[in-house]
C-alpha cells in the first residue's frame, strides 16, 4: 500500500520543464539523484537542449551509477553536496532534493547563490519538500554529518502526522529507519522552508538584490526561488503565479495527506 504515496518531484515535470524554457535553461545541477524520477527527465532535458546535467548524491544506486555511464552529457558527483557544488561551473538551474533540514538547504542555497553570482547568472532553485512535514520540521539521513549545535533532537523511529507539532514512536509518517526527523517541529533553524525564508532575508537584507519566491503547495510541496532582476523574472512570476499558495491546490494536499495518513493507521493496526 506504501505506493499510494505520491512523492516524486517528477510530479512536477510539466512545469518544471516550462519555467526552464522561459528561462532558457541549458545546464542543471541536481542535488539529490532520483533514478527513473526526476534525474532521467533533468537529462532528457539538458540532451535536448544541447546543455550538461550535473546530479549529486553520496550514495547512488548502481543501476543509477549504470545509467550515468550510458549518458555523456551527465555527471555524477558521489559526495555530499555541501562539499561539491562549488566545484561546479555555469549551472543554469538548481534542482535541490537531497538532504531535508534546515542546515544543509541554508548551505546549499548560499552555495548556489555564490556559484551564481560568480558566473554571472541570476540564481535559478527548484526545492521539493517546502510542505509538510519538512517545512518546519528537520529530517536526516546522515545526522552526523550536521553538525551537534545545529542538529534538532531526532529519532529514526519516530513519525509524525498532520497538526501534531510532536512525533509519535512507531506511528504515524515515517521512514522505518531510512532517515531520522525531528521529534518537534517548529522554531528557529528547524525545516526546509524556514531555511528557504531565512535565506532570502539575508541577500535582501542590504537591499541591493530581491529574490521571488513560489510555493506550490501539491506532493509536499515545490519552492522555486530566483532572482527578481533576471531577464526571465516577469515571464516566469507570470506561469508560477497561479500556482503559489493556491487555496485549492493546499486543500486538496491535505486531503490526499489525510487519506495516506488513514492507510498507515490501517497498515499498523493489522501489523499490531
Amino acid at each position: 500500500m506504501s505506493d499510494l504515496l505520491i512523492h516524486s518531484m517528477s510530479e512536477f515535470s510539466s512545469l518544471i520543464l516550462e519555467a526552464f524554457e522561459v528561462a532558457q535553461v541549458r545546464n542543471i545541477a541536481e542535488i539529490g539523484a532520483e533514478f527513473g524520477g526526476m534525474s532521467s527527465v533533468l537529462a532528457d532535458y539538458c540532451g535536448r537542449v544541447g546543455g550538461q546535467f550535473a546530479t549529486i548524491d553520496p550514495a547512488p544506486k548502481q543501476e543509477f551509477i549504470d545509467w550515468v555511464a550510458q549518458h555523456p552529457h551527465v555527471t555524477h558527483l558521489a559526495a555530499p553536496s555541501l562539499e561539491v557544488m562549488g566545484d561546479l561551473e555555469q549551472v543554469d538551474a538548481w534542482v535541490i532534493d537531497g538532504d531535508h533540514n534546515y542546515y544543509t538547504v541554508l548551505r546549499e542555497l548560499r552555495l548556489a547563490d555564490s556559484v551564481s553570482q560568480r558566473d554571472g547568472r541570476p540564481l535559478l532553485a527548484f526545492m521539493h519538500d517546502v510542505g509538510w512535514p519538512w517545512a518546519r520540521r528537520d529530517s536526516y539521513y546522515a545526522p552526523d554529518r550536521i553538525p551537534a549545535e545545529h542538529r534538532q533532537l531526532f529519532s529514526f523511529d519516530a513519525g509524525v502526522t498532520l497538526g501534531y507539532a510532536g512525533s509519535l514512536p512507531g506511528r504515524g509518517f515515517r521512514s522505518h529507519g531510512a532517515y531520522a526527523c525531528a521529534l518537534q517541529a517548529g522554531g528557529p533553524g528547524n525545516g526546509v522552508l524556514t531555511a528557504v525564508e531565512d535565506f532570502i532575508a539575508e541577500v535582501e537584507r542590504d537591499g541591493t538584490r530581491q529574490m521571488c519566491f513560489a510555493n506550490v503547495p501539491a506532493v509536499f510541496g515545490l519552492g522555486v526561488l530566483f532572482d527578481a532582476s533576471a531577464s526571465w523574472g516577469d515571464p516566469l512570476a507570470q506561469l508560477l503565479g497561479p500556482y503559489h499558495d493556491n487555496e485549492l491546490i493546499r486543500k486538496l494536499e491535505i486531503n490526499r495527506l489525510r487519506n495516506y495518513l488513514q492507510v498507515i493507521d490501517l497498515q499498523d493496526q493489522r501489523a499490531g
